[in-house]
């Protein structure tokens, strides 16, 4: 009764805790979690975060084509005493000058390379020399122009810049897309885990209950003399190592809570105390698995590649970027503007009028080329950026024959789960079928309770199997969708990134 007692005190302290803790037990289906992983997995979290910052640098990057405004005032006051010019043995006249000065512009640099230069400036002196006095104004506005056509022309270091920023931008996308995939296909493993971990406890609590129940019988019969005590033993003993089966069942159930609490949630001490019950039961739906289809979406959908393909993209903007370092500068240059000044102009506003009437226009134009004799630093970096170029193009070939294979041995493993479900199945049936002939023949003595211990040993194992071969099938259906890239669409889940 010992044994009995226990049985019954270890279930009325199950009842008892499932009693306290039913306002904490929360029903959830496998569509629940998914929605809770997407809104507060921390993970996630971090990188949702990595667009944002990529989105910003783009913007940054733009900062190259912002104009540059300046303006700047001046007084500038002068006295020199005359004397004896010891050079020409000439008298030198006395003279005092003052002069203000303004000048103002507005620069930077075009989209297409046009370096341009808004200039305007004016200014007024006015004084005397020996005895004579003067005054006048001067001032001029206009623009000048630098048009390159060999070096920087189709990039320069603002365009390299954007176009890289762009790229990255891309690739941080690319991160945050297979990084919901991976979570995805994290919490579908951790759910199909916590179902199985929960069936398990209840093949293992129905395997005590059957031990138990044999030693029971064991125990009448030893009393009435038709059974050897050594039989009761043996039962004794299978009936304590089912309740360690139990006891290592419900660890395994409360670790499998914690992985799947830990993917849902950014808070896990206010989750800590829930239990999570699965409303959903495994199935073992049926699928065609076709190795070419699924290479297909693999090497169109799966993030990482197309994350290969960014770098091999940003290497040849790179590439594209030092092979124009090599070329020689030849610039087209110009400017055209109007001055003020001369006869009569002594004030600002007569040199603002004058800059209004535009009646003294002046202009240049003409090209300008720069050849460096040696260019050493541009020729290797080229050298080097085509190098890099190749050793890329063969890291994406590798990454493409990676996740071929990646494929293959996904649908292969789904191929053998779905084959192991229906063996399994068979398994645990022949057991159930056999243990109950075996409890039979033991009533009619033509049996003893070793063999039907074996039996249930067998029949435990069996259950357990069919449970684990079932979480294995729904797992490898998740791995697949993972490596073709199509975990996504499998869950109807849409990211986009703003």
């Amino acid at each position: 009764m010992k044994t009995l007692s226990w049985i019954l005190v270890l279930g009325l302290a199950m009842v008892s805790s499932q009693a306290e803790d039913a306002a904490k037990t929360r029903a959830v289906s496998l569509q629940d979690c998914l929605q809770e992983a997407l809104a507060h997995n921390l993970d996630l979290q971090i990188e949702r975060i990595t667009p944002q910052i990529s989105l910003y640098n783009l913007r940054g990057s733009y900062a190259g084509w912002d104009p540059n405004f300046s303006i700047s005032g001046a007084h500038n006051y002068s006295l020199s005493g005359g004397g004896l010019d010891p050079n020409t043995k000439l008298p030198s006249p006395a003279s005092i000058s003052d002069s203000d000065s303004f000048t103002t512009g507005l620069g930077g640099v075009l989209p297409w390379g046009t370096t341009y230069d808004l200039f305007g400036n004016i200014s007024e002196a006015y004084g005397q020399i020996s005895t004579n006095n003067f005054d006048n104004a001067r001032g001029a506005i206009g623009i000048n122009l630098t048009q390159p056509l060999l070096k920087n022309f189709l990039i320069d270091g603002t365009r390299f810049s954007i176009a890289v920023s762009k790229n990255r931008l891309k690739y941080s996308e690319q991160g945050l897309r297979g990084r919901v995939m991976d979570t995805v296909t994290s919490v579908e493993k951790a759910y199909y885990d916590l179902i199985a971990a929960r069936e398990n406890v209840k093949v293992q609590v129905k395997a005590l209950q059957l031990a138990d129940q044999l030693r029971s019988e064991n125990k009448k019969r030893v009393e009435v003399g038709t059974l050897a005590p050594l039989d009761e033993k043996q039962s004794e003993s299978q009936v304590a190592a089912r309740r360690s089966d139990v006891l290592s069942a419900r660890q395994v159930l409360a670790a499998s809570q914690n992985a799947l609490k830990s993917l849902l949630s950014d808070n896990y001490r206010q989750i800590h105390e829930v239990e999570l019950e699965p409303t959903e039961a495994m199935a073992a739906p049926a699928q065609i698995f076709n190795v070419q289809d699924s290479w297909g979406k693999g090497l169109t959908q799966r993030p990482e590649l197309i994350q290969a393909k960014l770098d091999a993209e940003r290497q040849g903007i790179q590439l594209k970027y030092d092979r124009n370092r090599i070329f020689p500068e030849l610039d087209l240059t110009g400017s055209y503007g109007h001055s003020a000044g001369g006869a009569g102009i002594a004030e600002f506003s007569q040199g603002f009028d004058q800059l209004e009437r535009g009646n003294q226009p002046f202009y240049s134009y003409g090209a300008r080329l720069t050849v460096p004799l040696n260019n050493r630093a541009a020729r290797n970096s080229y050298k080097a950026s085509k190098l890099a170029n190749e050793q890329i193009l063969l890291a994406l070939k590798k990454t493409e024959q990676g996740i071929l294979t990646q494929i293959d041995n996904a649908v292969i493993g789904a191929r053998v789960s779905l084959e192991r479900v229906g063996s399994t199945h068979e398994a645990r049936r022949y057991a159930e079928a056999a243990l109950d002939a075996e409890e039979k023949k033991l009533q009619n003595g033509k049996s003893t309770s070793f063999v039907v211990l074996q039996l249930q040993r067998d029949l435990t194992a069996a259950r357990s199997e069919e449970i684990r071969a079932l979480a294995d099938y729904n797992k490898s259906l998740a791995d697949l969708a993972r490596s073709e890239g199509s975990t996504l669409d499998r869950r109807a889940i849409n990211v986009e990134v703003k």
